[in-house]
């Protein structure tokens, strides 16, 4: 393979790789909107889609060892392809998390929720912002916007420990919800480690780009 046709190769991974961000991006959203309108329909079309997110991760990751036993990338090029495959895999899991609310959506039913969903959204919506900018970083090199996503991290943990604590509190209140209730705590901890899929993500684009493995947002716990 000669060296053009090497970095076209690559350039397809790397377009595989953002195609299967948008595919994470939209299983979070659908499952959200579901969660949402009790629509459980819905969510079970996001529980199927999650074999696409799979197969894609799978094809990327087979490509990406191929080019680097046949090519033997050097330097850049090859922490551009270890990235990717440390990436894919998170890419995945937030994938499981997206089915993991998909399926907290249809053990609800068409009950209504204990609560109005405030914060949960906003944790969905800060996650999938955090994702598609950390992508962005990803093709543009951006070591530094990578850093400032893993400080984000904060925010959603913020938001997680809110939700926590207010439905533990309906709980001691009104033992009866405690089964609707854990199913909104068990929605928020999906969220919550989106965000930290997220920055492990984050740390892999530092990586190819400075060529040194930091850990970011490191917990205070």
């Amino acid at each position: 393979m000669t060296r053009e046709a090497f970095h076209k190769a690559l350039t397809d991974v790397e377009n595989d790789l953002m195609q299967m961000a948008s595919l994470v991006s939209v299983a979070l959203n659908d499952a959200m909107a579901a969660l949402a309108k009790r629509d459980v329909a819905a969510s079970q079309r996001v529980v199927r889609n999650d074999i696409h997110i799979n197969r894609k991760r799978f094809a990327i990751e087979e490509k990406c060892i191929q080019l680097i036993a046949t090519q033997q990338p050097m330097a850049v090029d090859l922490r551009i392809l270890t990235a990717i495959i440390n990436i894919i895999t998170d890419l995945e899991r937030i994938g499981d998390h997206a089915e993991g609310i998909a399926k907290i959506s249809i053990s609800i039913g068409d009950a209504p929720l204990v609560k109005p969903l405030i914060d949960l959204p906003v944790m969905a919506a800060k996650g999938d912002s955090m994702l598609k900018r950390c992508m962005a970083a990803f093709i543009e090199r951006d070591a530094e916007t990578a850093r400032s996503i893993c400080n984000e991290d904060d925010e959603v943990d913020a938001l997680y420990d809110a939700i926590y604590n207010e439905l533990v509190l309906m709980m001691v209140d009104d033992p009866k919800i405690i089964k609707d209730a854990t199913y909104l705590i068990w929605a928020a901890h999906n969220l919550e480690r989106t965000a930290d899929r997220v920055t492990n993500i984050a740390e892999r684009v530092v990586y190819m780009v400075t060529g040194k493995m930091e850990e970011m947002n490191v917990s205070k716990y």
